[in-house]
Parts: structure tokens; C-alpha cells; sequence
């Protein structure tokens, strides 16, 4: 890992744990008012690199969505670096399926090895045991891109 990517995964995590008991809202994106997943992952981009990539389509509460594209994989995918399997380190991102095959529908940032920062219906934004039941719903990881510092 080089330098800057280090710093990269430093700042996602000091980011992503200053919204630690913001609600849950869902669609909210708010930092200390009210965010989902996508919301929190979408205010850290926000605060480390300026503006979000791409503004996610209006989508629904259900994670049993049967046979919807797996827009948060492709989005993921189209900004980010996947990572091997059990290749994550703290700061990278999780995304997670519900169910096998499920659209993964849950992202979440990893905060330490056996940890990681999301939100979800009826919790506030925490820092939550990587526990096996989650453990196994990873669908991929991803690194997010290095800050540039110019």
C-alpha cells in the first residue's frame, strides 16, 4: 500500500466515525441529521473528495428487490478499486447482499478487522461487530480512490 493510499483509508475512517449516531433516514445523506448506507457512504466521498460521482436513481426500502440490477455493486464498481477477497483493510468499503442471489443492497465501511461502520433501518449510524452472519452477506470490497493532494 502506497503512502497516499494509507492517508486515503485514514481519512475515510476518521470521516466515516464523525457520523456515528447520525439516524436512520432512509434516502438521507446528512451528516448528524439522518443517512442510510448509501447516505453515509456517499457524505464521506462528499467530505473527502468534494462532490459524489454519480447521483444514485431513487430507490425503494426493500432489500428483497428479485431480479433488480445490482446498482450498488455497478456503482461501486465504476468508481472504485475491488479488492481480492479477504483482501479489505480498515477504511475500504463492504458491500453486502442480504441474501445469495440478491442485488447486494447494504454497504458499510470497515473499521477495523473485525468491524465496520454502517447504517441500518431503525439504528443510527455504528460501529458494529463483523460478526458471521455479516461476515458471509460480502458480496465485494472496494478501495476507495487516493486522495489527491495537489
Amino acid at each position: 500500500m502506497t503512502e497516499t493510499g494509507a492517508a486515503t483509508r485514514l481519512a475515510v475512517l476518521a470521516e466515516a466515525r464523525g457520523w456515528i449516531g447520525t439516524p436512520y433516514r432512509h434516502q438521507g445523506r446528512t451528516k448528524g441529521v439522518g443517512c442510510d448506507c448509501l447516505g453515509l457512504v456517499l457524505g464521506v466521498w462528499r467530505a473527502l473528495y468534494g462532490s459524489v460521482p454519480e447521483t444514485p436513481a431513487v430507490y425503494g426500502m426493500s432489500g428483497a428487490d428479485d431480479g433488480a440490477a445490482d446498482a450498488l455493486l455497478e456503482g461501486a464498481a465504476r468508481h472504485m478499486d475491488r479488492l481480492p477477497a479477504g483482501a479489505e483493510r480498515p477504511g475500504d468499503l463492504l458491500v453486502l447482499r442480504w441474501r445469495p442471489g440478491l442485488p447486494a443492497r447494504h454497504f458499510g465501511i470497515l473499521s477495523a478487522e473485525n468491524r465496520f461502520i454502517h447504517a441500518y433501518h431503525g439504528m443510527a449510524v455504528t460501529d458494529s461487530c463483523l460478526v458471521p452472519q455479516w461476515r458471509r452477506r460480502i458480496a465485494a470490497a472496494f478501495a476507495f480512490p487516493e486522495i489527491s493532494r495537489g
